[in-house]
């Protein structure tokens, strides 16, 4: 019989870390919200330099992201995170003292380094404590906290900014979310893993940047965020162009409330009954959403698409890295994570150029057709993408098993 409390999800464990996520998207959204305003109008910058600062994090967080699971492999995963938390600090209280762009751009640079280490081992610890048999379900209750701080961070910005708060009192606040991030995680107690260390340092090969078994379902994450990176770079902009910009601040509410109600139930079906069973209905909704976007004229029909979406996009994010965990197995999970999210960033970085080109040259309809296109396209891809990561975990067992006449001897 299984221990029903090794069954628990809501550890003490899983909470502290489920906080210390919460708090660094919290500062992450902030972020993105308050600087491209901060370039407009306190540095006195373009519009394309507004644009970089997503761009600029983005880009180091995909070099630094391959590496980061040889990192956690040799430090370990709280050490890495506690320090990488501290550098994060670091770079949230030299906000202070910005005197020009470049200044900002490199600070962006720093950030996103730090950034990518520490959702790699976040996201890894919580692969590792959630209960084996229902890491689907465990997941996706972690993958809240970031979904919460979606709302959650440009909600406190622009309530802050919109009553003349200055950005100085912003920058305290978010630095003292970051002091809040490090002081939780001392707390944490993370399983340790068996992994020998010596042979790990010695070697080094592109099976330390990424991890083959999670590499298919990673690729399929990419064509989902390159979909999503259209509301996440275009909806404001979509929805201020039709005068419904008050409109778009409840599609995010209306986002993150449909994806908070439909997660416990996805995830428990995931972890029941399989992934094919979620993962082709929710596609097929995110696809919708998509799709009605390129019709929107009205708020209501801005907030059903919101719906749509908020289910599809909110639950098939953590249904993809749960597949990318346990194809890799336990003492891969670092590697996992930090595969999945290398091809994740790429897909948002890519996809705000592409969509961008796109409606330079068509309209926003155009822009979420080929955005629900690409959503649709996994539907297609995922079962393919699926047997060929089974058949890479049942190749690497049969290169690692041991012969049957020496396991007798």
């Amino acid at each position: 019989m299984i221990n029903e409390a090794s069954e628990r999800i809501f550890t003490k464990n899983f909470i502290l870390l489920f906080l210390t996520n919460f708090f660094l998207f919290i500062a992450y959204y902030s972020f993105i919200t308050a600087l491209p305003i901060y370039v407009l109008d306190e540095l006195k910058g373009s519009e394309a330099q507004a644009g970089l600062v997503v761009t600029m994090l983005l880009i180091s967080a995909i070099i630094v992201r391959p590496f980061s699971g040889k990192i956690l492999e040799l430090f370990g995963r709280k050490e890495t995170l506690i320090i990488s938390l501290v550098f994060y600090l670091f770079g949230t209280i030299m906000h202070f003292w910005i005197i020009n762009f470049y200044t900002l751009m490199a600070l962006r640079f720093f950030h996103g380094i730090w950034f990518s280490i520490i959702t790699t081992a976040t996201y890894a610890i919580a692969a590792d404590i959630v209960p084996e048999h229902r890491r689907g379900e465990g997941l996706g209750y972690f993958t809240m906290s970031m979904n919460i701080a979606i709302v959650a961070g440009p909600f406190i910005t622009i309530v802050l900014l919109g009553h003349a708060a200055s950005f100085q009192t912003l920058f305290i606040l978010l630095t003292v979310l970051s002091v809040g991030t490090v002081f939780i995680t001392a707390f944490i107690r993370v399983p340790k893993l068996e992994i020998n260390h010596l042979q790990s340092k010695l070697k080094f090969s592109m099976n330390d940047l990424f991890e083959k078994k999670s590499i298919p379902i990673a690729v399929i994450a990419l064509l989902l965020t390159f979909a999503y990176s259209s509301i996440l770079s275009y909806l404001t902009i979509f929805a201020k162009s039709l005068g419904l910009l008050e409109a778009a601040s409840y599609f995010f509410i209306v986002f993150a409330a449909s994806m908070l109600i439909a997660r416990p139930f996805v995830g428990r079906l995931f972890d029941k009954k399989g992934p094919t069973i979620v993962i082709y209905p929710l596609i097929i909704l995110f696809s919708i959403g998509l799709f009605l976007l390129t019709v929107t004229k009205s708020a209501l029909l801005l907030i059903v698409a919101a719906a749509f979406i908020g289910i599809g996009y909110g639950s098939l994010g953590p249904c993809f890295q749960t597949l990318a965990v346990q194809f890799a197995g336990k003492n891969r999970s670092g590697h996992a994570t930090a595969t999945y999210l290398t091809f994740f960033d790429i897909g948002i970085a890519v996809g705000a150029y592409v969509l961008g080109l796109i409606v330079s040259h068509f309209s926003y309809s155009g822009l979420f057709l080929f955005a629900g296109i690409v959503a649709l396209s996994m539907l297609v891809l995922f079962k393919p993408v699926y047997n060929k990561s089974q058949a890479l975990v049942e190749e690497s067992f049969n290169e690692t098993a041991v012969p049957l006449e020496v396991k007798m001897k």
